[in-house]
C-alpha cells in the first residue's frame, strides 16, 4: 500500500465536490430557484404594502400593514369560499383514487382484451388540452338526465350546472392520473396477486389489501396533484356556477380585481397569500413521497 492511498488524495488532484460541472449545476440551480422564489417573494412583498407604495413600485414596504390580510377578509366572504375550495379539493381527489386506481389497475393487472390500445388511448388523451373540451364538458354536464330540471333524456332544466356535482365529478377522472397508477401497478411483480388467488381472494381484495398498500407514493402523488388543480380551478367553477355561495377561493379573490383601472393590489396579494399557504404547506409535508412517487413513475412500461 503507497503513501499516497494511507494519506488521501495525490496532490495536485481537486476534490469532488470542486469539480466546474457541479460548479456550474449548482449555479443554474440556484438562478432558476431565485427566479422561481420571485414571484412569491414579491407577492408576499406587495401584500405590506400601501396603494402609494405600490405606484412607485418599491420592492420593501415602508410599513408592515398587518390590516391588509384583516380587511381583505372582510371584504368579502372568504371564510365560505375557503370552505367551498377545500370541500371540492377533497371531493375531487376521493372519486379520482377511487376511479384512476381502479382504472389503473384494471389496465395494468387484469387479462383486458385491447389493454395496450386503451392505454395508448389515455396517452393520447394527456395531449388534449383542457380548454377544448371546456364546451362538450359543459353541454354535458348540463344535460344530465333527472337533475336540475331535467327529463329522463336531459333536457328542460339545467342539470348539474351549479351544483357540487358539476364541480365535483368532471374533473376527478384525468387520464394523467390513470396512466400513473397503472405505472406503479405495473412495477409490482405478478407473483403476489397469483399467490392471493391461490388463497381464495377475490380480485377486488387483491387490489384493496395486497396491490394498493404497496403504491402509497402514487397515491400521494395523486393526491398531491388533484389537490392543486382543484384549489386553483378557475376557470371551470366560472363556467358553471353562477351562485356567491359555491364560488371557490379563486373566484373570490377575482373580486379585487373587477375594475381593471382600480385594482385593489394589496388586498388581491394579502388573498393570494393565504390561498397558497395550504398548498405550500401540503408540498412540504408530502414532498418525501412526491419526489420519491415522480421519480418511479417510468421504471416499467
Amino acid at each position: 500500500m503507497t503513501s499516497a492511498t494511507l494519506t488521501g488524495p495525490v496532490v495536485g488532484t481537486k476534490p469532488p465536490g470542486l469539480r466546474p460541472g457541479r460548479v456550474l449545476l449548482y449555479v443554474a440551480l440556484s438562478i432558476g430557484a431565485l427566479l422561481m422564489i420571485t414571484p412569491f417573494l414579491w407577492m408576499v412583498l406587495t401584500a405590506f404594502k400601501s396603494d402609494l407604495e405600490i405606484a412607485k413600485f418599491s420592492w420593501l414596504p415602508g410599513e408592515l400593514r398587518w390590516h391588509n390580510f384583516v380587511e381583505a377578509m372582510q371584504t368579502a366572504p372568504f371564510l365560505r369560499y375557503f370552505r367551498n375550495s377545500l370541500f371540492i379539493a377533497v371531493g375531487e381527489t376521493a372519486f379520482t383514487l377511487a376511479v384512476c386506481t381502479t382504472a389503473g389497475y384494471a389496465l395494468a393487472k387484469l387479462p383486458i382484451r385491447g389493454s395496450k390500445a386503451l392505454l395508448s388511448y389515455f396517452i393520447l388523451l394527456l395531449l388534449v388540452p383542457f380548454q377544448i373540451i371546456l364546451v362538450p364538458l359543459f353541454l354535458i354536464v348540463k344535460s344530465i338526465p333527472l337533475f336540475g330540471g331535467n327529463n329522463i333524456i336531459g333536457q328542460g332544466g339545467i342539470g348539474w350546472l351549479n351544483s357540487w356535482w358539476g364541480l365535483i365529478i368532471p374533473l376527478g377522472a384525468a387520464p394523467l392520473f390513470t396512466f400513473l397508477a397503472r405505472q406503479f401497478y405495473v412495477s409490482i411483480p405478478n407473483e403476489l396477486a397469483q399467490a392471493a388467488r391461490v388463497d381464495g381472494l377475490g380480485e377486488f381484495g387483491i387490489f384493496w389489501r395486497i396491490m394498493t398498500p404497496l403504491v402509497k407514493p402514487a397515491l400521494i402523488t395523486i393526491c398531491v396533484f388533484q389537490i392543486e388543480a382543484a384549489w386553483n380551478g378557475f376557470l371551470w367553477p366560472l363556467m358553471i356556477t353562477t351562485s356567491d355561495s359555491m364560488r371557490p377561493l379563486q373566484l373570490g379573490l377575482a373580486i379585487f380585481a373587477q375594475n381593471p383601472a382600480e385594482i385593489q393590489w394589496p388586498y388581491l396579494m394579502a388573498g393570494t397569500a393565504l390561498a397558497t399557504l395550504p398548498m405550500i404547506v401540503m408540498f412540504v409535508f408530502a414532498q418525501k413521497r412526491f419526489v420519491e412517487g415522480m421519480a418511479n413513475v417510468g421504471i416499467k412500461g
